[in-house]
């Protein structure tokens, strides 16, 4: 799905809305003077898809973005990665995520911004649409879409954040003043609520010009998820034995792990039976440096960004078979720890190029990242080829994976307590894709199956924090334990609420 530019204030009242075009390309005419006030929007079905794209539209900046695209941010402060780039000044925002020096007023404050935008679209959809005038069942879908998106949004923000504020309802300028946070209870009980209602009208399958929109299996996944991280086991389970059906075979929601690994990553492979929620990124888009991170942006940004420096293949590198990789920006550079934990695993080949390796043997060369290691990330990589527009460093149409198969087979084994036939099923499954052998299944078992699998996915940050592993295994960054857990709340947003900062950044 083609995401639009639709920008909204969060808390303006009569908001301008901005509306670029919709996926068939028709423009909403507008008056002219160029703007459609909020008061005047909202009255007919194609108001309401504008609107729902706009909910949608948030979802970009996951790899879209540059210091502020939350997988840069997970991945600069897992174990798996170091913040890499020119040298430790170059993005520093993920250079602060990196190091653990982040705090209120270096954190990228998009990150914040961004979902908490997202959010209020959703919200503005929730009011607005039982007022429209369009048909039942789209009207209804369209709803659960909304709250689906809103339970995503706050998943991460109570992931990242902790406590924050919770609002189901569009800002008043009065509120703004009294702004208080919820408890993270509160907020899983408003996921957990907002799923429960949406799963019921979001349909199973989408048609080829829909896809990237929510669907009853994602939903239903990303459920499951929640009661996860919320410490509900039994009811996480429950839900991800609905999304992933018998291990290794065809779920009743259509998902399968697909044969081989390696085609997960081939680009144009994109919303396969394997893929759950997958956000959808063109190569066909306008931006340029000139709009750059104004909200027009729908190219995968960590595409460029994670390419190696000055990478070029030498005439024995091109017989070699070595991808015409483009020249990237150096970030993302993989650790040693986890390079040397893939090494030997059947999807290392798929997931860490090994530039030292291979310039050592006369096949490429390349200028090294800040703390280079020689092992760079390949997953999202593209090559030259791909290059589609004049500006291609910002328009790469690579997908992103948000929630996939192989992810909610080990969560449901680890929801199962890591036991079990049925947990070592799910492990087994993941693990026979690739040819390996079967292990007991036990919790650490799972833990080093998803580090494996899903290196660079955005997962590993969340998974330390979540089992209590985070302090031990950050160490060597200088993460502090009962502080680093949760990022800082940008001091920015501190002005004229009564928001309280979150422990140890004070």
């Amino acid at each position: 799905m083609k995401l639009i530019s639709f920008k909204h204030s969060l808390i303006a009242l009569g908001a301008i809305l901005s509306l670029a075009s919709c996926d068939n390309d028709e423009k909403l005419e507008v008056k002219g003077d160029g703007v459609v006030l909020e008061k005047d929007f909202y009255k007919t079905e194609k108001d309401a898809y504008s609107g729902l794209i706009a909910a949608y539209d948030k979802l970009g900046k996951y790899a879209g973005a540059m210091e502020n695209a939350p997988l840069l941010l997970l991945n600069s402060a897992s174990d798996d990665f170091y913040a890499g780039g020119g040298n430790n000044a170059d993005q520093p925002g993920l250079q602060v995520m990196n190091n653990y020096t982040v705090s209120p007023t270096n954190i990228p404050p998009a990150v914040w911004s961004n979902y908490f935008q997202g959010v209020a679209r959703c919200n503005i959809m929730v009011v607005k649409l039982p007022e429209i005038d369009m048909d039942a069942a789209k009207k209804a879908r369209f709803l659960a879409e909304v709250k689906a998106l809103r339970a995503y949004y706050y998943f991460d923000l109570v992931r990242m954040f902790g406590n924050v504020p919770l609002k189901l309802t569009p800002y008043t300028r009065e509120e703004i003043a009294i702004t208080v946070q919820a408890t993270p209870a509160m907020v899983y009980a408003q996921i957990e609520k907002d799923l429960t209602e949406a799963i019921a009208d979001l349909p199973i399958t989408l048609a080829p010009d829909e896809l990237g929109r929510f669907t009853k299996g994602a939903a239903t996944a990303l459920l499951g998820k929640a009661y996860l991280y919320d410490n509900k086991k039994p009811e996480a389970a429950a839900e991800f034995a609905k999304v992933n059906g018998t291990p290794g075979s065809t779920s009743s929601f259509g998902y399968k792990l697909l044969d081989k690994f390696a085609d997960l990553w081939n680009h144009k492979n994109k919303f396969n039976t394997e893929s759950i929620f997958e956000i959808s990124y063109s190569s066909e888009g306008n931006t340029k440096w000139d709009n750059f991170e104004r909200g027009d942006d729908e190219g995968n940004l960590v595409s460029q960004l994670s390419g190696m420096r000055n990478f070029k293949r030498t005439p024995a590198g091109i017989a070699a078979g070595i991808p015409d990789y483009i020249n990237g920006w150096g970030f993302m550079v993989i650790t040693a720890d986890l390079g040397n934990t893939l090494k030997g695993d059947p999807r290392f080949a798929s997931t860490i190029f090994d530039a030292a390796a291979q310039q050592a043997a006369g096949n490429m060369t390349y200028d090294p990242s800040y703390q280079e290691t020689g092992y760079h990330f390949i997953k999202y990589s593209p090559v030259n080829s791909d290059i589609g527009t004049s500006e291609g460093a910002l328009n790469f149409g690579v997908n992103t994976y948000i929630i996939r198969l192989a992810d909610t087979y080990l969560m449901e084994a680890e929801a199962l307590g890591g036991t079990g036939a049925r947990a070592q099923a799910l492990l087994d499954a993941v693990r026979n894709r690739v040819g390996l052998p079967s292990v007991p299944v036990s919790i650490p078992a799972i833990l080093a199956e998803r580090r494996l699998e899903l290196a660079g996915e955005g997962h590993r940050w969340y998974d330390l924090v979540r089992t209590g592993e985070a302090a031990s295994k950050l160490a060597f960054k200088g993460f502090t334990a009962n502080k680093n857990e949760l990022w800082p709340i940008p001091y920015s947003e501190f002005n004229n609420t009564k928001m309280v900062q979150n422990k140890g950044y004070n």
